[in-house]
């Protein structure tokens, strides 16, 4: 068998998006060439269809129809004298936009670990006119940080020292607490070594307490 007429891949054009094959490359490369602007328009809008076809799990996507239109005129080389439905031409340009990098809030960094939320919650604390109620606030605040804080460090024992000298230089010096106030946490979280412990002994309990069961059912005569 002669293989002097066999044309491999690797001697083809490069597939622009191997996701829709060559068939749609050739067919688009067709198009181009097709001089009647009706003509041309309406073979484009076919081949479209064809490549939601072969794609359809963003069907319910209003948007999905637009992307594959940014893929036929990437296919193109964006050299296709043809119109999409939003009226909008794709180019090289407009669809290498890079996202905008979303810097983390400086005045924070060095608590990350607390959040947010908590710079949020401290600014309210601060302007709060009541006193009695922002004493109270203050306090949740606090009690809040241990929290993120024996979460975030994996530790048994917080230190309410360091949670009081944290709030004071997250406040920028505005709320301070008194050296006699504990930061008391309602609902404890465990550490994982408990954690881990308090699952281990559930388990063997359910297994010795069926066994028990089994066992008592059984009377020796």
């Amino acid at each position: 068998m002669s293989t002097e007429n066999i044309q491999y891949n690797t001697q083809k054009d490069h597939l622009v998006i191997s996701e829709y094959g060559r068939n749609i490359q050739n067919m688009i490369a067709a198009v181009k060439a097709i001089e009647d602007d009706a003509t041309r328009q309406e073979y484009a809008e076919a081949i479209v269809d064809l490549m939601h076809q072969m794609n359809p799990a963003g069907k319910n996507n209003p948007e999905y129809k637009t992307k594959l239109w940014r893929h036929m005129f990437r296919i193109a080389d964006y050299d296709i004298n043809v119109v999409p439905p939003d009226g909008e031409i794709p180019t090289p340009e407009n669809t290498k936009i890079s996202p905008r990098k979303i810097e983390y809030p400086s005045n924070v960094k060095k608590f990350r670990h607390y959040g947010q939320n908590v710079q949020v919650l401290i600014e309210k604390a601060i302007a709060m006119e009541d006193e009695e109620k922002k004493a109270e606030f203050v306090m949740i605040i606090a009690a809040y940080m241990k929290m993120a804080y024996r979460t975030w460090n994996r530790e048994h024992f917080v230190s309410d020292d360091v949670i009081k000298q944290d709030l004071y230089n997250m406040s920028g010096g505005k709320i301070q607490i008194s050296d006699d106030d504990n930061i008391v946490v309602t609902a404890p979280m465990p550490s994982n070594y408990q954690q881990r412990k308090r699952k281990s002994h559930g388990r063997k309990g359910g297994r010795s307490g069926s066994n028990r069961n089994r066992g008592g059912g059984r009377r020796r005569r």
